[in-house]
């Protein structure tokens, strides 16, 4: 998945526990288990908003993009097998 979840390092930054974090956040430390290893299909913005409260950080410091490598080399593969011009950054 093209987003990280940086949750581990702000809770280490913080000294607290995921136990801990979910019962201020208000979620079950089973659902924040899922979006703390990248597993979770979507956030709320209010669970978001409820997080950087507790972690006192920006919704930035829990959450980055990264490029898939393994989809950008398949789609350049398939342009140039079709027959299409690369795109910009191939």
């Amino acid at each position: 998945m093209p987003i990280a979840v940086d949750i581990d390092v702000m809770l280490a930054k913080r000294k607290m526990s995921v136990g801990e974090l979910a019962e201020r956040v208000g979620i079950t430390p089973a659902n924040l288990a899922v979006l703390k290893n990248g597993r979770a299909k979507a956030v709320r913005f209010s669970t978001l908003a409820a997080l950087c409260e507790v972690l006192k950080c920006q919704p930035g410091d829990l959450l980055r993009w990264e490029a898939e490598e393994g989809a950008a080399a398949a789609q350049a593969t398939a342009a140039t097998s079709a027959g299409a011009p690369p795109q910009a950054g191939e």
